[in-house]
Parts: C-alpha cells; structure tokens; sequence
C-alpha cells in the first residue's frame, strides 16, 4: 500500500505513527520544523493516556524523565482550606494510578527515536503539505520544503499540524468556537515553592478572588500559569518586572525569583466542523480541536484521537473493515465526546477557577472538599478528571 502521510510530528503525530508502524504499515511523518520543537506548554499525561502509550512501548523511557504526580489539590488562597486528590483510587482502572508530568518534546523525542528505528516509517523535517488532491484510492499530497514543491501519493492523510493546521485550511473546514480576552502567562522557574507551603502537591489549582494561577512541577523546575489582560496582546520582551510581581504574589516574601522561561499566549475553545474532511484525509489533535488547558485535557484527548483513528486504519489495511464506515466512526467518536466532555469540562474548570463572588468561591471549594473526603467521590471525581470515563464511553458511540 502507498504510506500514510502524516503531517506534524507532535504527540499525535508520533502517535499516529508509532500505532501505524507498530502494525507494518508504511509511514512518512513530515514535520515544518527543521527538527523537533521544544514547546513547553504541554507537561501533563493522564493515566488512560499512559496505558495506551505503554502498549506503544515508549512509557518507560517517559517515566524515567518525568515525574510522578500520586495527588494534586485544589486550594483556595482566601480560606487556606486544601482539597487533596488520591490518584491511588484508581487502582484496578488502570496500570498508571498517577499523572506523569512530562514535557511533550520528551515525549515526542522518545517516539522519534523509536520510529527512526522501523523500516516502514520515514521522517522529514523542513517539510510541510500546504494542499492535496483526492484519488479514489488515495490522497496527491501536496508538500513544500527548501528544495521546493514535490508530491507525494498517500493512502491516507492525517492532519496533526496543530490549532493553525494546513490540512484543515486546505480542506476550507471551519474551526468554530471562541478566544477568551485574556491571556495565558506560563513562568517556568527553579524557585522551590514546596519549601514555602505547607504539604504542597507537584499539580496544584489555586483560586483568588483577585488571580487564580496553576503551580506544577516538572522534574527541573516549576511552572506557574496565570491569566492577565494587561500585556494587550504582546508575546514577545514580557517584562522580567511584570513576571516577578505575579511570582510574589505566590511568595511575598521572597525578593527575588529566578525565570527560566516566559512565555504568553492566547487560549481557545474550538472544535472543527468535521475530522473526516474528505475520504481519506482526517484530522486529530489541536488540528480537530483546541481548549484551555486547565485540566490537561488537549494534549491527552489528541492523543486517544491518534489511538482511535490509527486502530480504525489498522482495521481498514489489515482486516478488511470498510472504510467509509470506520472513518466515520471514527469522527463521530472523537468529536462527539470532544463537544459533549472535554470542551464542556474544560470550560467548567476554567469558570470555576476565575470565580469572584465570595459565595460562589465557598461554593467551589465545599464541593472539592467533600469530594475530597469521601472515597466514592473521589473515585467518581478522579474518572472524570483523568479521563477514563470519556476515552471508555467514546467506544460506546456507534
């Protein structure tokens, strides 16, 4: 058969590949990139994420460069009350009962690793597909790189090229939703904020009634996220001064914070209008859906879509299936729960979190507390949050 064509080599992409070649089938995995990027935005991996991600044989090299995470607490900064979440609750739902917080490039390198090494499976940096052309039996894609335009015939192609992705334009589909008017400030910093509060989790959820921010670890450092409409767009020469006022809010005490790393950024909840845009040409990830990141459900959702498409293709090639009838599943499913959870429950953890009315703040926190405290809430609460409940029920859809 002629190759899958993959286009984006982030975590879906490899993704994608790695299932694809895991079951000899051919695949060329083209990145725009001269090579991988290091994008730091996205560090955690939810436990389904990591059962399907072992059966691909790279989670023991993630382990040994992440960080487990066996709870994560929402705290409420007014109060000083802490609602801790046991991930050991999970036991016998899963092999991984723990977040793994592990930078995506880690992830991405470790794949590319392992592809490099199947004989079915070439990869092209510097290339990227800015159109294609159906064939009955296949997809023309249609490639630029610095030697110029070339072409490449493709049993299918998979868009994985992010929120801004060609294939999706291409395709002329929409990317229907919304942009929140404030921004994103991500700081990654080497301060030892454990050592400044008390019982401290490696992922926490902090709520203000002036700021809220998220604070969590990654093996070398801490990244603190809050939201600020008072950078009026800029992405670039964010004040060293600007970032350590929000950092001091967290630790007044201490005069000066060491920055690793800035980074400012906008945050959406879009989902397209279609994953299969043409017979054989189907989008996955950030490509097919996009929403803030509280929760960490973006990344871990592109990557159960690349799971489910490429299972879908496998049983296309290798057993026969019919094609329209597993594509179209496979948009139902991943776009289905996408609409009906992940941008349902990511928008919620957002309002939850920039509340302000005093009532609503008890409110928010009384309900984690008690969760918190009671085994079958937590359970119930850790189901969702850690995503077993959707990927399971996403198979349900017919």
């Amino acid at each position: 058969m002629n190759p899958v064509v993959i286009s984006g080599a982030g975590p879906v992409g490899c993704t994608v590949a790695l299932h694809l070649a895991q079951n000899n089938i051919p695949v060329i995995l083209l990145e725009e990139q001269p090579e991988l990027p290091e994008d730091l935005r996205a560090s955690t991996f939810h436990p389904p994420t990591l059962d399907q991600l072992n059966d691909l044989g790279i989670v023991d090299r993630m382990i040994d460069m992440g960080l487990k995470v066996p709870t994560y607490q929402y705290r409420d900064r007014n109060t000083g009350e802490i609602a801790q979440f046991h991930l050991s609750r999970l036991e016998g739902e899963t092999s991984f009962p723990y977040r793994l917080q592990c930078e995506q490039f880690k992830m991405t390198g470790i794949s590319v690793d392992k592809l490099t090494s199947s004989a079915n499976v070439e990869i092209r940096f510097g290339c990227k597909v800015v159109g294609y052309e159906d064939r009955s039996d296949g997809v023309d894609v249609l490639c630029f790189s610095e030697s110029g335009e070339f072409r490449i015939r493709a049993s299918y192609l998979v868009g994985a090229d992010g929120a801004d992705s060609s294939v999706r334009k291409a395709a002329g589909v929409m990317y229907e939703g919304m942009t929140y008017p404030e921004q994103f400030l991500v700081t990654s910093t080497r301060f030892p904020f454990e050592e400044s509060f008390e019982d401290l989790s490696w992922v926490n959820y902090i709520s203000d009634p002036d700021e809220w921010c998220v604070l969590l670890k990654t093996v070398d450092l801490w990244r603190v996220l809050v939201p600020t409409t008072a950078l009026n767009g800029q992405s670039e020469s964010i004040p060293d001064s600007f970032v350590r006022q929000r950092l001091q809010r967290l630790v007044p005490h201490i005069a000066e914070i060491p920055i690793e790393h800035t980074s400012l950024y906008r945050v959406h909840q879009r989902v397209a209008e279609k994953y299969r845009v043409r017979r054989r040409v189907l989008l996955a990830g950030d490509a097919a859906h996009i929403n803030n990141p509280l929760g960490g459900m973006g990344m871990n959702g592109g990557i159960h879509d690349a799971i489910n498409l490429s299972e879908k293709i496998v049983s296309i090639e290798c057993h026969g299936a019919d094609l329209d009838d597993c594509l179209s599943l496979y948009e139902r499913q991943r776009r289905t729960i996408c609409i009906d959870f992940v941008q349902k429950h990511t928008k919620k953890n957002k309002s939850l979190m920039e509340a302000t009315d005093a009532e609503v703040q008890l409110r928010r926190q009384a309900d984690f507390m008690k969760a918190a405290a009671d085994p079958d809430l937590e359970k119930q609460f850790l189901m969702n949050a850690s995503m077993i409940n959707c990927l399971r029920e996403s198979y349900q859809i017919q």
